[in-house]
């Protein structure tokens, strides 16, 4: 079966390509994929080529098959694994595999298996784990989403406290206590935010920092102050660039203790610094954030580590129990991974739009695998509807849906784009 891929060949060298797929083996699963959501992981990659410590050092000969945030159709299944997957219906896909100690990842390591493509084959070492998973949701889009959303899932699960003279990890932000998201309004920001007004543990406090007025206003409309009051949680979204003192604002929303948890979404060291300025009595920073730079370092006070028993710690990806938490509350109506998306387009534009991606202002960038089609924001649809009747009721439907994608818009968009 013939396949259409973007893939990596060095340093910022991503081609769309046609090819062959070989035949799948025994214990193989040959899968159709719809959609996949652009991750800035992905950017990293393509521009470290094989320096990336996922990409293997041959892929000037052996291109790999670039995204991970994907889902679509199960085709075809080899005999070792007909139990269990039947042809025709949806999956979703873990792809932080950490497989018998190895990096190897789909959209990094693998030659035929990744998001950005038409088609692609799953390898046993995904069914073996556990990591290819059936599902049952009206949306490719959120089966897509749930990848970044159990990355952070798992960020908030791997948190931890203690209390003094015990040696006890408690697993988790504190309930009831206070959070801060820092540089949170960006995609993963959003989905932060919803997982952390929406799951148990929730804090009684939830700051969100950035530097950037439009994005601050797109979450607050999102994620109001009234809809946080009535899950019981004090919401307040703050720019660090207008205050004169961005430390001292922050801890007097604590009233002085400090927070209990943050959460870092910025490899940069200005916000690892105050991050680790606000935080309480064993405060707990997750650096969620992943640097480009392998030599990135950020200021700590190592008196807090010893005296306040602050402690600093980091996590990438989440689990398979992570990524079905993700669709099992997305599917009860209690997180809407659509918060994250500002731009649609088809795979025609995948390459440019990852090599890309730090200049696209915005969210999430989904990609419809089957269709060509222009990156292009939500809410330009509307102005993109004087030319073409079917962005024009793309619109009607977002905007329908307080201006953010959906089951309806995915369904008209598959229907009516070829």
């Amino acid at each position: 079966m013939k396949t259409k891929a973007v893939r990596l060949y060095g340093e910022n060298d991503l081609r769309l390509d046609e090819f062959e797929l070989p035949e799948i083996k025994d214990d193989e699963i040959l899968v159709e994929i719809i959609s996949d959501s652009i991750c800035m992981s992905s950017y990293k990659a393509a521009t470290q080529g094989k320096k990336h410590k996922r990409v293997p050092k041959n892929i000037d000969t052996n291109p790999i098959i670039i995204g991970h945030e994907f889902a679509g159709n199960i085709v075809k299944i080899g005999k070792d694994h007909q139990d269990k997957f039947k042809p025709g219906t949806k999956f979703a896909q873990q792809p932080a595999l950490n497989y018998k100690g190895s990096m190897y990842s789909p959209g990094y390591s693998y030659v035929y298996f990744g998001g950005a493509c038409t088609y692609c084959i799953v390898p046993k070492e995904v069914m073996e784990l556990n990591c290819l998973i059936n599902y049952s949701g009206k949306s490719y889009y959120e089966a897509s989403l749930a990848e970044p959303m159990s990355c952070i899932i798992g960020a908030y699960h791997a948190m931890y406290h203690t209390k003094m003279g015990n040696y006890t990890h408690h697993m988790g932000i504190v309930d009831g206590g206070k959070l801060a998201i820092v540089a949170g309004a960006g995609p993963m920001g959003l989905g932060a935010i919803d997982y952390a007004l929406h799951a148990e543990p929730r804090p009684s406090l939830l700051v969100v920092t950035d530097i950037n007025d439009d994005r601050l206003i797109r979450a607050e409309n999102i994620f109001t102050k009234d809809e946080a009051n009535k899950l019981g949680v004090e919401i307040f979204f703050v720019n660090t660039n207008k205050v004169e003192n961005p430390v001292e604002y922050l801890r007097g929303l604590t009233n002085g203790t400090g927070f209990d948890d943050v959460l870092v979404l910025a490899p940069v060291n200005d916000a690892v610094a105050v991050s680790d300025k606000i935080l309480g009595r064993d405060g707990c920073m997750n650096f969620f954030a992943g640097p480009s730079d392998p030599e990135f370092k950020g200021e700590i006070n190592l008196y807090n580590v010893h005296y306040n028993s602050t402690h600093v710690m980091g996590t990438t990806g989440g689990n398979a129990d992570d990524l079905l938490e993700s669709l099992k509350m997305t599917e009860e109506g209690l997180i809407n991974p659509a918060v994250m998306v500002t731009h649609i387009g088809g795979l025609d534009t995948e390459a440019e739009t990852t090599l890309t991606l730090p200049k696209i202002p915005g969210g999430k960038k989904l990609i419809y695998t089957h269709i060509n089609l222009p990156l292009i924001a939500i809410d330009d649809l509307e102005e993109k509807g004087k030319e073409d009747h079917r962005f024009k009721e793309l619109s009607k439907i977002c905007r329908e849906n307080k201006g953010l994608w959906c089951i309806e818009a995915e369904e008209y968009l598959l229907s009516n784009f070829k």
